[in-house]
């Protein structure tokens, strides 16, 4: 469960950028984004005793096959609607989309869930804060407050391995944003989702494999429900939410995800965060929606709503340049 600033986090971009939506549409969206982040969480949460069963890597490995397949079988992607080097950044988005859910596997194994996510979002919130502008230190220096919070460095209790892994998730997640961008500006539909997410099976079962003794059908069965939780249902409702909502408006949506993220540990595993990693997780969340607010990708979409409204130049003046 895709710029180089402020980015549109999501698996497919909408289409092409347009007037503001309607109220109602604008609902909707909100609607699809929150039931997405909630199945994101729940599926990860749920995974979590499946660990004890099929090992971290084992039930990472096998819910991205899962997954793979389900959209390969769904989407049936066309070899015709691909060039070459979209292929190829399919590929590579695969490798950083499995990167992103090994890694979360194994963070959420060792520390909290709400801890993990707000660790793992500092990826896109690098991303969205990269670029010119004085408001962006704030937000680095809210996320960043958040960051040791989170960690509580002077208890020394903090599983340091734990947090190294939810930081390679959020680098795999905001190359995974980067990449999600190009293959969306190039590839329409599911596509391209379909494409990258066998690949990200592939590349999890090289690592899940070794791992796996044998798989019996009850574990195997329990882990596609989990595929179908996150990452194939979230990964639409974002899709279908980029329809109705604007990019700034959905990046500021998923700037919730480490809140969700918390009160879903609470709710389903029992993880009861202390006042200091609960403030971070409040810091990281607002750095996210201050640095999406005032990220440069709404520039450059009004910059595309101008050139798109400008009447086309004849094709008499065309041919006389």
């Amino acid at each position: 469960m895709t710029s180089t600033t402020a980015p549109d986090l999501s698996p497919e971009p909408g289409p092409g950028p347009g007037p503001a939506p309607t109220s109602d549409a604008a609902r909707t969206g909100t609607a699809m984004g929150v039931a997405g982040m909630a199945t994101v969480q729940l599926g990860s949460a749920l995974a979590v005793p499946m660990f004890a069963h099929l090992g971290v890597l084992g039930t990472a490995g096998l819910r991205v096959t899962w997954a793979g397949l389900l959209l390969l079988i769904l989407v049936r992607p066309r070899r015709r609607d691909f060039a070459g080097r979209d292929l190829a950044a399919c590929a590579v988005l695969g490798v950083a989309t499995a990167g992103m859910m090994v890694f979360f596997a194994l963070a959420i194994s060792r520390i909290p869930l709400g801890t993990a996510s707000a660790l793992e979002f500092l990826g896109p919130l690098a991303v969205s804060l990269f670029g010119p502008g004085r408001s962006r230190l704030r937000w680095t220096a809210a996320a960043a407050a958040g960051v040791v919070l989170l960690t509580e460095p002077w208890h020394g209790g903090v599983d340091l391995l734990g947090v190294a892994y939810a930081l390679g998730a959020a680098a795999c997640w905001g190359t995974y944003i980067l990449l999600t961008q190009r293959v969306g500006d190039r590839v329409t539909g599911l596509s391209g989702l379909a494409v990258s997410l066998p690949v990200a099976a592939v590349a999890a079962m090289l690592v899940a494999a070794p791992t796996l003794g044998e798989v019996h059908w009850r574990p195997a069965l329990i882990v596609l429900g989990l595929a179908v939780l996150n990452p194939v249902i979230p990964f639409a409702l974002e899709f279908l939410a980029l329809r109705r909502l604007t990019a700034s408006s959905f990046g500021t949506l998923m700037s919730l995800e480490p809140a969700m993220a918390l009160l879903v540990g609470l709710l389903v595993l029992h993880q009861i965060p202390g006042p200091g990693p609960a403030l971070g997780v409040a810091l990281v969340v607002t750095a996210g929606m201050g640095a999406t607010r005032t990220g440069a990708r709404v520039e450059v979409e009004h910059m595309a709503t101008s050139a798109a409204v400008e009447p086309p130049t004849p094709p008499d003046t065309e041919r006389a340049a």
